[in-house]
C-alpha cells in the first residue's frame, strides 16, 4: 500500500453486474466468469480485509460507529439473474456479505427499464437476496442517466424504485448507486433529499474514510481484470483514492450527454 492510500484509509469497494459464462454482448465487458469469480472471492479471503456491507460504511461517513481497520465492500447493479442463485451462494459459502444494487424496472412485474434484454432475477427474490446476507439498494426504476434528466423524472427514478423495494421487502432502503456513475451536484442533493443516506457512483477508484457520503467511489469489474488485479486493489493500490474532483473530460462528457439527452429524451446508462 502506498504511504498516500494509508493516510487516506483506502477501502475498495468492488462493483460487479452479472456472474455467468455467456452473457449477453451488451454486457459482456462488465461481466466475470462463475470460476473467476470464485478466484476473486477467495482473494478477499485471502487478503485479510473484513468484508462489510454499504450500511456499515454508511455508519462510519456518519460518525455512528467505527470500521474494521481493513474493510472490503462487494456491490452488485441491476440484478441478473445469477445473483439470488449461484453468485449468493459463493458469497454465502465464504462468509462475504454484500450490497446488491436493483433496476426495480427490470425485475418488478410489469415493469419497464433501459436495460437491454438479458436474462434478470425476479423482484420476489429480493427477499432470498436478504436471507443469504445479502444487502438490498436501490438502481433506480429505469437504468437511465440521472444527470441528464429533469427534476420531475429524477424524483420518480429515485423515489418509485425505492417504495417498490421497500414494499416488497418491508422494511426502509436506505442506500442507492447511480447507474453506471453518472451523477451531479443536483442528482446527489435529489438523492438526499428523496431519504437515501449514501449513493455510490463508479469512478473506478479507491473509497476511503473521508469519501463523500453521495459520491462513494467504486471499482467496476470488467471481463479483462485478472486476480492479480483484485490483490493488487486489496492492497490498496492500483487506482486513485477518493475523494478528489472531477477532471476536465468527465465535466465536458457530462454536458455532452445532457445536451444530447435534450435531443433524444431519457437514454440508457451504460
Amino acid at each position: 500500500m502506498t504511504a498516500a492510500a494509508g493516510r487516506l484509509g483506502a477501502i475498495p469497494v468492488f462493483l460487479y453486474h452479472a456472474v455467468m459464462d455467456d452473457p449477453p454482448d451488451w454486457i459482456a465487458e462488465f461481466t466475470v466468469s462463475p470460476k473467476e469469480f470464485g478466484r476473486h472471492l477467495d482473494a478477499v479471503v485471502d487478503s485479510g480485509r473484513t468484508p462489510v456491507t454499504i450500511s456499515a460504511l454508511a455508519d462510519h461517513l456518519a460518525g455512528r460507529a467505527s470500521l474494521p481497520p481493513r474493510p472490503v465492500l462487494l456491490t452488485f447493479d441491476d440484478g441478473f439473474a445469477d445473483l439470488p442463485g449461484p453468485t449468493a451462494e459463493a458469497l454465502a459459502g465464504r462468509g462475504l456479505p454484500a450490497t446488491a444494487y436493483l433496476t426495480t424496472g427490470a425485475i418488478a412485474p410489469g415493469g419497464r427499464s433501459l436495460l437491454p434484454p438479458a436474462p434478470m432475477m425476479t423482484l420476489a427474490s429480493a427477499a432470498r437476496l436478504e436471507q443469504s446476507g445479502m444487502e438490498i439498494g436501490s438502481h433506480t426504476v429505469t437504468h437511465a442517466q440521472l444527470d441528464t434528466l429533469a427534476p420531475k423524472a429524477l424524483a420518480h427514478e429515485l423515489r418509485d424504485s425505492r417504495a417498490v423495494l421497500e414494499d416488497a421487502l418491508g422494511h426502509r432502503i436506505r442506500h442507492l448507486a447511480y447507474p453506471h456513475g453518472y451523477n451531479s451536484t443536483r442528482v446527489r442533493r435529489t438523492a438526499a433529499a428523496a431519504g437515501y443516506e449514501t449513493a455510490t457512483a463508479v469512478r473506478h477508484a479507491l473509497s476511503s474514510d473521508r469519501d463523500e457520503h453521495y459520491r462513494i467511489a467504486r471499482l467496476i469489474v470488467r471481463r479483462g481484470h485478472t486476480v492479480a488485479d483484485v490483490e493488487t486493489w486489496l492492497a490498496g493500490g492500483g487506482a486513485r483514492v477518493a475523494p478528489y474532483r472531477d477532471g476536465p473530460k468527465t465535466v465536458g462528457w457530462r454536458w455532452y450527454r445532457r445536451a444530447r439527452a435534450v435531443v433524444r429524451g431519457p437514454v440508457f446508462a451504460g
